[in-house]
């Protein structure tokens, strides 16, 4: 009982914690040039409140900037030097379930006993001293502050630190000697505070730059390329492009992190962790890209994990022992170039799947006919899966520019969606998320999730490529048993909750399995009984909803938790 009381109060804590996060989200506009960084100079108040100042110095930083690759590049470059048996600090964001997820040490989240810890230390100090003047610190501000807190406590060797938007007046950026630097690969995002055009972009991103600090990019357009050269020369930084990893330096190894993309991510981490161990004293030899990479950085580098970029989760509720009918593929893909890649990277898994080694065997006692009908279903049974698209984005992006690109990548490769499924995110911006599922408002706008089904509907109904015509949709609503709503047309469905359009896929999942079993007993009159086990563990096996879930990393964290708990 006792044991259970104490279960209840450190849950209780740490819900109280969160809260006292939460309230530090604020609807002010993130920092940018227009309002002169919203005050970014108060960040060097807070340090000085934190006693900060010196311990940030004594950090041996990577700091990375960039539109697209920039988690995966810190996620690489971290597992390398923890493989080569430094401590690792690694600073994140966002998180998909639990806040703690954005604190590595190690490759571990804290714990939850470190993290409170930490955190009232942080919070109660800045209580104890803000003023008019002095403000609490925003929520982004004052996770960075609690990352190099938890950094300079645990004495990490090196701390690897990811931009949270932008790089010039981003939090992260009161550090003033890093190691080395790098600029992941450069995109349209957040354009309403970074700039139009990819130059405006690249100019916010190189505001990490450090004066002769070296540092690394990726191939970039020559608009971004041009700005940041320039920058980086301003600077004396020496600017050099790290190529993509050529795949066999690994030695027949892949990857740990999906998609072809990621070999351009890990060729930046290999050239900022090679910088930083020649830079701290820790030279390593066979870093020739040519020739052969250390065993540390290719155990780092097919080793390294990261939630929810390129990420395949079987469901396990619809069935213990096949959870292969329904299968997740989760990317937090939220820009134009992203959505293009993830949309290549879900057409090829997908390819893959439907091309494993049809079952071949040889006729003994079984009649042609027989032979010739169990033969023609198995090799069908790439019909037999049906991909299904869950999306959501943030209203601040442009849709129009999202699920185009997405249809029309996934479209070139064979690749088409059987349904579109629109929901609303259960995450919310005001309230960092709990161990606790919020409760579904029942009264929810849907009017975004609307706004999205109707310009699919108009994709669909074009030419299957990407080209929105203006059609009408004739579309139904219906209520569930719970009084929910669904909203369904020809081509896609808008939920009310995403409970709900979880619990609609695992009830197809499941409808699909006995409509297998029912097709299976047609053969039991002229297939044998060993053919016939045969095609039970082949065929049923292959009878797949394939659910790709994109347009927001706070979809995906939702849909992880959902499917985890």
């Amino acid at each position: 009982m006792a044991q259970g009381g104490s279960m209840e109060s450190a849950s209780a804590r740490y819900e109280l914690t969160l809260d006292a996060l939460s309230s530090l989200i604020t609807k002010r506009s993130r920092a940018d040039k227009s309002n002169t960084g919203d005050r970014f100079d108060l960040l060097f108040d807070y340090l000085k409140i934190l006693e900060l100042e010196e311990p940030i110095s004594q950090l041996k930083i990577i700091h990375v900037a960039g539109t697209k690759g920039k988690g995966s590049t810190c996620t690489f470059t971290e597992s390398i030097l923890r493989n080569c048996g430094f401590r690792t600090g690694l600073f994140t964001s966002p998180h998909l379930i639990d806040v703690r997820e954005r604190f590595r040490l190690n490759g571990v989240e804290i714990c939850e006993e470190k993290f409170l810890e930490y955190f009232w230390w942080c919070y109660d100090r800045l209580k104890e001293k803000i003023n008019d003047d002095v403000p609490m610190p925003t929520y982004f501000r004052f996770l960075a502050l609690l990352a190099f807190k938890i950094f300079a406590a645990e004495q990490v060797d090196v701390a690897i630190l990811e931009v949270g938007l932008g790089g010039k007046f981003d939090a992260t950026n009161v550090v003033q000697t890093p190691i080395v630097c790098g600029i992941s690969s450069l995109g349209y995002d957040h354009m309403e505070i970074l700039g139009n055009t990819l130059g405006e972009i690249a100019g916010e991103k190189a505001g990490i730059f450090k004066h002769m600090i070296p540092a690394f990019t990726v191939p970039q357009p020559d608009e971004a390329m041009h700005v940041l050269e320039e920058k980086a020369s301003k600077l004396n930084v020496h600017l050099q492009v790290a190529h993509p990893l050529d795949a066999r330096l690994l030695n027949g190894l892949k990857l740990a992190l999906e998609g072809e993309h990621q070999y351009l991510n890990a060729g930046l981490a290999v050239a900022l962790c090679s910088t930083w161990l020649q830079r701290t004293g820790h030279p390593i030899t066979n870093l020739n890209q040519t020739g052969s990479l250390p065993e540390q950085f290719i155990k780092g580098l097919t080793t390294a994990s990261l939630q929810g970029r390129a990420q395949i989760v079987r469901d396990q509720f619809t069935d213990i022992e096949n959870p292969g009918d329904l299968v997740f593929y989760l990317d937090g893909a939220h820009s134009p170039e992203s959505m293009e890649v993830c949309a290549k990277w879900f057409s090829l898994c997908i390819k893959e799947d439907n091309q494993q080694p049809n079952l071949n065997y040889q006729a003994q006692d079984y009649t042609e006919s027989s032979n010739e009908v169990a033969q023609k279903h198995i090799d069908e049974r790439s019909k037999d899966t049906a991909q299904i698209l869950l999306f959501n984005c943030m209203s601040v992006r442009d849709p129009q520019l999202l699920l185009p690109r997405l249809m029309r990548t996934c479209v070139s490769h064979g690749i088409c969606f059987k349904k579109a499924l629109f929901v609303p995110n259960i995450s919310v911006y005001h309230k960092v998320g709990s161990h606790t599922l919020p409760t579904i408002d029942p009264q929810v706008d849907l009017s975004w999730q609307f706004a999205l089904q109707r310009l699919w509907e108009n994709l669909m109904q074009g030419d299957k490529g990407g080209e929105a015509s203006n059609t009408d949709q004739v579309c139904e609503e219906v209520k569930d048993d719970t009084g929910m709503s669904i909203r369904s047309c020809k081509n896609s469905s808008v939920f009310s909750s995403l409970p709900l359009a979880i619990k609609w896929l695992r009830d197809t999942a499941q409808k699909d399995r006995l409509v297998c079993f029912r097709v299976m007993l047609a053969f039991w009159d002229y297939i044998c009984l060993r053919l016939y086990g045969l095609l039970l563990q082949k065929f049923a096996g292959h009878l797949y909803n394939k659910v790709l879930v994109t347009g927001s990393l706070h979809l995906v964290g939702d849909v992880l938790r959902l499917i985890k708990k």
